[in-house]
C-alpha cells in the first residue's frame, strides 16, 4: 500500500511540487525534521534582519527620545523621571544618569518601558544596541508566533513557513523591531493572545464533544459548563500584558471575548444543544471570569514600580477618589486619577505632525513615517561614495506584501461569508481589533507605523489566499497556481532586499534613497 499523501484534489494531475510533498510527508523522519527546521530557519532569518548592525545609528531615533530615557529612569527608580532640558546629546554621549528623580508625566502604561529597560540593563544604557535589544528580540519572537498560528490554522508546514517568512521580511515589522518604540511589544502580546485563543479553540472543541458523549439521552437542552480552559486564562493574561504596553490592547481583549462567546455558541449548536443561545450566555459568563480578572491583575501588576515607590508622577498627592473609588487605598485612588488624566490626553491629542496619517489612509500606504534621515558629504564621513551618503529609516511596509495583504483580507472576508470557517473568523477578528478602532479617532495624531500590529493578521490572510491559489482555483490549474505563488514570494523577497538598507539606516547614495519614494507622499 502506498504511503504517499493523497492530493487535495484527486481529479487533478499531481505537479512536481506535489510529488516532492508526498515524498516528504511519507517519511516520518523528514516530517519531524521539517517540523523543527522550518520555524528555526525562518526565526534565524528574522533575527539576522533585526539584529544586524542594531546599534546604528547611535542616536535617539524618532520617539526614542522619550521611550529610551523614560525606560532607563524607570528601570533605575521604578518610575519614569523627568530629564534636564537638551538631555538627548548627553545621553547619547554616555551620560545616562542625569535624570532629575522627579516623576515624569507619561501617557502609556509601564510594561513596554520595563522591557526596554531590561535590554539596557543587560548591555548598558550607553549602548544603542542595548536600547533596541528587547525590541529586536520581541520582534523576532513574533515571527515564530506567526509560524505557530499559521501551522495550526493551515495544517501545512510550507504555508506556515510562508506566513512567518512574509512577516520576517516585512518592512514595518523590521523597522519597529530595530528602534525602541512600544508598538513591537504590543504586537507580540496581541499575537500571543490569539495563539492562546487558537489553542483554546482546539482543546475546548474536543472537551465539549467528550462531555456531550457522557450525557445520558439523545436530546439536551443544556450543555456542560467548561471551567477547565487554561489557554483562555493565558489569553486573558496576554491581553492584559498587551494593554499594559498600550491601551489599544483593550480592543484586543474585547474582540477576543466576543470571538470566544460567538464560537462557543456555534460549537453548542453544532453538538445539538437545544437552548444553545442561552447556554452560550452561561458559558460566556464563565469565559468573562477566566479572561478579564487575570487581565486586570497583569495590568495593575505592571504598575508595581509606581505603586511601591513614592516618586512617580502624582503618586504622593492627596487621594481624591469619590464614591466607591474612595474605598480603595490611597495609591490606587491616585492611580485611577492618573488614568483619567491619561485618557483625556489620548482622546484630545490633535498636535499637528508632518507624518501624521489618519487610519483611513493606512490601507493605501499613503503616508509612512520617516523615523530618521541624515546626510553626510564625502569628506565628512569618508563613506566612499562620490556624492556622500544618506542614512534613512523609513517605516514603509513592503508594498507588495502590504497591498496584497489588504486584497487578501477582502478575499478572506468574502470566503468567510460563503463558508463560515472559524479560522477565517479568527484572522478577521485580529484585523478588526488592530485597525477598526483607529477609525473612531479621525482627528487624533496617529501614524502609519501603528499598523505593525495589523501585519501578522494581514500575512495570515495572505497565506490563506496563496494556499487557495496553490491548490488551483476556477480557471487556474494547480501547477500554474503554484508557479504564481512561487513568483509572488520571490518578488516579495526581492523587494524587501531592495528596501532593507532604508529600513535599517544603512549608508546609501542619495540617488538610491530617492528610488524608494514611489509615491510623492512618501518623502
Amino acid at each position: 500500500m502506498s504511503t504517499a499523501v493523497p492530493s487535495l484534489r484527486p481529479d487533478v494531475e499531481p505537479t512536481r511540487l506535489d510529488r516532492w510533498r508526498d515524498v516528504l510527508l511519507a517519511d516520518p523522519r523528514g516530517m519531524r525534521l521539517w517540523r523543527w527546521l522550518a520555524p528555526a530557519l525562518v526565526t534565524i532569518v528574522a533575527a539576522v534582519l533585526r539584529l544586524f548592525d542594531l546599534g546604528n545609528p547611535h542616536a535617539l531615533v524618532f520617539d526614542e527620545t522619550y521611550y529610551v530615557k523614560d525606560s532607563w529612569s524607570q528601570w533605575v527608580l521604578g518610575y519614569p523621571s523627568a530629564w534636564p532640558e537638551n538631555a538627548d546629546a548627553s545621553f547619547v554621549a554616555g551620560d545616562t544618569d542625569i535624570f532629575t528623580g522627579v516623576g515624569s508625566y507619561v501617557v502609556h502604561p509601564p510594561l513596554g518601558r520595563i522591557l526596554i529597560g531590561a535590554g539596557m540593563a543587560l548591555l548598558g544604557p550607553d549602548s544603542a544596541t542595548g536600547w533596541r535589544l528587547s525590541a529586536a528580540l520581541f520582534g523576532t519572537a513574533t515571527v515564530l508566533l506567526v509560524y505557530l498560528i499559521a501551522h495550526n490554522l493551515t495544517r501545512s508546514i510550507p504555508f506556515a513557513t510562508v506566513a512567518s517568512g512574509l512577516i520576517a521580511v516585512e518592512g514595518v515589522s523590521i523597522v519597529l523591531s530595530r528602534i525602541s518604540l512600544l508598538d513591537v511589544f504590543l504586537t507580540f502580546f496581541v499575537v500571543l493572545t490569539f495563539w492562546f485563543v487558537v489553542l483554546d479553540h482546539r482543546r475546548t472543541g474536543d472537551i465539549l464533544d467528550a462531555a456531550m458523549d457522557r450525557l445520558p439521552g439523545s436530546t439536551h437542552n443544556w450543555g456542560p459548563l467548561l471551567w477547565d480552559r487554561p489557554w483562555l486564562l493565558a489569553a486573558g493574561a496576554a491581553a492584559g500584558a498587551a494593554t499594559a504596553v498600550k491601551w489599544s490592547g483593550l480592543y484586543v481583549l474585547a474582540a477576543v471575548g466576543i470571538y470566544v462567546v460567538v464560537t462557543d455558541a456555534i460549537a453548542r449548536r453544532r453538538v445539538g444543544i437545544v437552548q444553545w443561545p442561552m447556554d452560550a450566555v452561561r458559558q460566556g459568563l464563565i469565559s468573562f471570569v477566566l479572561i478579564v480578572p487575570v487581565s486586570l491583575v497583569v495590568y495593575v501588576t505592571s504598575w508595581s514600580g509606581w505603586l511601591f515607590t513614592t516618586g512617580g508622577y502624582d503618586r504622593s498627592s492627596d487621594p481624591a477618589g469619590t464614591g466607591l473609588m474612595a474605598l480603595l487605598p490611597g495609591p490606587l485612588q491616585n492611580l485611577w486619577a492618573y488614568h483619567q488624566s491619561m485618557y483625556g490626553f489620548h482622546v484630545g491629542l490633535v498636535t499637528p505632525h508632518s507624518y501624521a496619517s489618519p487610519a483611513w489612509q493606512w490601507p493605501f500606504l499613503i503616508r509612512p513615517t520617516s523615523m530618521y534621515w541624515h546626510q553626510d558629504d564625502f569628506g565628512v564621513n569618508g563613506c566612499g561614495l562620490p556624492n556622500g551618503c544618506t542614512e534613512a529609516i523609513a517605516s514603509n511596509s513592503n508594498p507588495l506584501i502590504w497591498w496584497a495583504g489588504i486584497a487578501a483580507s477582502v478575499y478572506l472576508l468574502v470566503r468567510f461569508v460563503l463558508v463560515r470557517d472559524w479560522r477565517h473568523a479568527l484572522v478577521l477578528t485580529g484585523l478588526a481589533a488592530t485597525y477598526l478602532p483607529w477609525l473612531l479617532y479621525p482627528e487624533r495624531t496617529i501614524f502609519q507605523f501603528y499598523t505593525v500590529a495589523m501585519v501578522p493578521f494581514l500575512v495570515l490572510a495572505l497565506t490563506f489566499a496563496l494556499q487557495d491559489v496553490a491548490r488551483g482555483m476556477r480557471g487556474l490549474s494547480r501547477a500554474h497556481g503554484q508557479v504564481i505563488v512561487a513568483v509572488f514570494l520571490i518578488a516579495c523577497v526581492g523587494i524587501s532586499a531592495f528596501w532593507y538598507p532604508v529600513w535599517a539606516g544603512l549608508p546609501v547614495s542619495y540617488e538610491f534613497w530617492r528610488l524608494h519614494n514611489w509615491l510623492p507622499s512618501w518623502i
